[in-house]
């Protein structure tokens, strides 16, 4: 059965969606996104959604599609279409659709979208082994809180980890690690978890704001501040963390090992605790 796909207040084949030619997501990336976990045919963390997207939309002076109630009940049918038990529902609005200029058109409706994917989030194998990042330069804008569909400084990020074998790239702007091409950065020095605080250099991610959350609950000491390339790999445990990952160890960075290469118990300590919250959420 062919994917169900939402555009404009219509269900439709993945086939049948599509979007105008002027759509301004599409020519100028003038539009934002979230995505939002499934875990047991529930959607998980959704409160947490609707509210990055409320400032990401506010930031940019972006009126919303919908109400925020139906924006829930439109990714919630989306995703019973589609019976995605384990996966996430992707949404992303634009300013819609007008003639080529720079400057916002007058009166214009939002343009709506969105998409199902069926991921297993909770056994995912690399969790047990591990994954390898790489350094690579931070090229984006300096709005990086808002989370915009302007992906392209991310997708080099991205493409250049991929090419040298890894799984994902660590952004860095002199020497101090921002966060990852599609995730928020960690470093554990004698079980204290670092990450970088929030400012417009790093998008307000909810799975940190989760960590940082459930590390107050535990008594698990954390510091956030920026931490450097060499810091990292010295240090005792690294991890990183995305709405598909949750908690991923990091055991290699540019190739060099993290402590001894595999993952460490505060960062399979955060990932348990998580699953644990999300399971609670999605009553399984």
């Amino acid at each position: 059965m062919s994917r169900i796909v939402y555009v404009n207040g219509a269900y439709v084949p993945e086939q049948e969606a599509k979007v105008s030619v002027f759509d301004r997501g599409f020519l100028f990336g003038d539009g934002v996104y979230e995505v939002i976990p499934v875990l047991n045919s529930r959607l998980v963390e959704s409160a947490h959604a609707v509210a990055r997207i409320d400032r990401s939309l506010g930031e940019i002076g972006m009126a919303w599609p919908c109400t925020k109630q139906e924006y829930l009940l439109i990714l919630e049918e989306l995703r019973a279409r589609n019976n995605v038990v384990e996966g996430y529902v992707y949404m992303q609005v634009t300013r819609g659709v007008a003639d080529r200029d720079f400057a916002f058109p007058a009166n214009t409706p939002t343009s709506f979208v969105g998409f199902t994917s069926s991921k297993a989030l909770i056994d995912n194998p690399k969790a047990l082994t591990g994954v390898a990042v790489v350094s690579v330069p931070d090229l984006r804008w300096k709005r990086r809180d808002i989370k915009s569909i302007n992906l392209l400084a991310q997708c080099l990020a991205k493409q250049e980890a991929v090419s040298r074998g890894a799984f994902e790239g660590w952004m860095h702007e002199e020497g101090l690690v921002t966060e990852g091409a599609s995730s928020s950065a960690y470093i554990v020095k004698g079980n204290k978890i670092i990450t970088r605080g929030l400012s417009n250099a790093i998008l307000p991610a909810i799975r940190r704001k989760v960590i940082i959350k459930l590390a107050k609950e535990h008594d698990i000491a954390l510091e956030e501040r920026p931490f450097s390339l060499a810091e990292a790999l010295a240090a005792d445990e690294a991890f990183l963390s995305s709405a598909t990952t949750i908690v991923m160890p990091v055991v290699t960075i540019d190739g060099q090992a993290v402590a001894d290469g595999k993952p460490g118990p505060v960062t399979q300590l955060m990932r348990r605790l998580y699953i644990e919250m999300l399971r609670q959420e999605a009553n399984c």
